[in-house]
C-alpha cells in the first residue's frame, strides 16, 4: 500500500512539474552541443571552470562529469536556459 501511495504522489508531482520546466524533453547532450556550437569550449571553460571544459574537452567527458556533479550541471543548465531566453 505504501508503494502505491508514493508512486501516485510522485506521478502527480512529475506530471504537474514538467509543463513549466524549460528543460523538459531536452537532453544534457543537446544542451552541451548547442552551447559548444554557439560559444565554444573556451567560453564554456571560462563561465563554468571545470576540467572537462578546459583540458582536452569533449562531449563524452562533459556528460560523464556533469551527470555526477549536480552543482556543475545546474550552472550549465542555468546558462542554457538564459541563452535560450535571449
Amino acid at each position: 500500500m505504501q508503494y502505491a501511495c508514493r508512486y501516485a504522489i510522485r506521478r502527480t508531482l512529475m506530471s504537474s512539474a514538467h509543463p513549466r520546466d524549460p528543460l523538459h524533453g531536452i537532453t544534457l547532450e543537446t544542451i552541451i552541443k548547442e552551447l559548444v556550437e554557439r560559444h565554444g569550449w573556451a567560453e564554456m571553460g571560462r563561465r563554468v571552470p571545470i576540467r572537462c571544459f578546459l583540458h582536452d574537452p569533449s562531449v563524452k567527458s562533459s556528460l560523464t562529469f556533469l551527470r555526477k556533479t549536480p552543482w556543475a550541471r545546474e550552472r550549465v543548465e542555468g546558462w542554457y536556459i538564459a541563452y535560450k531566453d535571449m
